[in-house]
């Protein structure tokens, strides 16, 4: 895929470049050219071919680039973090959870162009073509246990929502307990792993996927969705861009959430509730009420005819009522 990059970062101006020069350039002969191209194409590139012009891509690349990733960090961030880049990984979760501890990086990140194996919760596919969406994960060590734990995945769902917001999207709101909706269509989602012991410093894998400019893969999703790109068309989304503000903003209030507990960010979440006020109906169990927010653990609330039904995580999802 290295080869395949430096080819697309020539074809990124969008403008003709004939097989000789793109050969001259690369430093390869027409035919490694010519296979390189197909290349991309079978993985979704679209790219005009046309006698006597040449080659150029019809769409915008948007590459991922690890220093530009770090250099958008505030220094202290950046030199705590370990950066990882892949341009195919299986999992950017499974990676991390593979990985050992580093004393010297309080932070390991993983980002990915594509994955072959992405997971959403309780084990759903999540899909993650090339070029297209951001798959984050971040794998870090949190003190209180598994106990001090509960409201995390909210947390890390506002901060997509505000690292958002400041890059210029300011409509989206939180499904709980861990998907990003505009217009009720699921715009990332959120996949937290815990490893260690009960009690101490828990390690904790954060997943986030996020679709950008995904715009043809119905056929690959389960529920109705929508991308950066759709949601905001006027805004120049980029991944890298992306991915700097969701690191730099969940690591923020992961350390308000460490020091001060998920109460502090209670609030922040009820005001992004998508669900709030509306009817609602779970599954498998099948009950009906109204949502009413979450309570000082991050459970969620529902108002039945029979009273108040709290709902965890693990145990259950929430659809709307249709």
């Amino acid at each position: 895929m290295k080869k395949e990059k430096a080819l697309l970062s020539i074809l990124a101006d969008r403008e003709w470049h004939s097989g000789e020069d793109l050969a001259r350039i690369l430093g390869v002969s027409r035919t490694a050219v010519w296979k390189q191209l197909n290349r991309l194409m079978d993985d979704g590139v679209s790219v005009e071919r046309v006698r006597g012009k040449g080659y150029r891509l019809t769409g915008t690349v948007d590459l991922l680039d690890g220093r530009a990733i770090l250099e958008g960090l505030p220094p202290g961030m950046r030199s705590a973090i370990q950066l990882d880049v892949f341009d195919v990984i299986d999992s950017t979760n499974a990676y991390l959870m593979q990985q050992p501890d580093h004393a010297d990086r309080a932070v390991r990140v993983c980002v990915a162009d594509r994955q072959e194996q992405g997971r959403g919760r309780r084990g759903r596919a999540w899909s993650s073509p090339a070029g297209e969406n951001v798959y984050l994960s971040l794998g870090l060590r949190l003190r209180g246990g598994f106990a001090a734990l509960e409201g995390l995945s909210l947390v890390v769902g506002v901060a997509v929502v505000r690292a958002l917001d400041k890059l210029g999207l300011g409509q989206a709101r939180l499904k709980w307990p861990n998907d990003v909706l505009v217009d009720a269509r699921k715009l990332a989602g959120i996949l937290i792993e815990l490893q260690g012991e009960l009690e101490g410093a828990a390690r904790v894998i954060v997943g986030i996927g996020i679709n950008v400019h995904m715009s043809d893969s119905e056929q690959l999703v389960d529920q109705p969705w929508i991308s950066l790109d759709r949601a905001e068309p006027d805004v120049r989304w980029t991944r890298n861009n992306v991915i700097t503000a969701v690191v730099e903003e969940a690591l923020t209030l992961l350390e308000t959430f460490e020091r001060d507990g998920f109460e502090a960010l209670r609030e922040q979440w009820q005001a992004l509730d998508a669900l709030y006020g509306q009817p609602l109906r779970t599954e498998p169990d099948g009950d009906e009420g109204i949502g009413a927010g979450i309570d000082s653990g991050g459970a969620y609330r529902l108002e039945t005819p029979g009273g108040v039904k709290v709902l965890r995580a693990g145990e259950i999802s929430v659809r709307r009522q249709v």
